[in-house]
């Protein structure tokens, strides 16, 4: 994976529905800003970052 691949999101852990922000990003399509030193993906579409093995996502082609 690399800055400009597209990710289609299909869920964000929410912290228990407390993370509202992470909760209206499931189902989106988003393009990858860059990846962090620790693996987190970071959207260009919003100030948050995937966590591998935490959120669930997939790589589209």
């Amino acid at each position: 994976m690399k800055k400009g691949d597209k990710l289609r999101i299909i869920r964000m852990d929410d912290n228990n529905g407390t993370d509202i922000q992470a909760r209206k990003m499931d189902g989106r399509v988003v393009t990858v800003k860059f990846i962090d030193d620790k693996g987190q993906i970071h959207l260009k579409e919003s100030g948050l970052a995937l966590i591998p093995g935490v959120d669930e996502y997939e790589l589209l082609e």
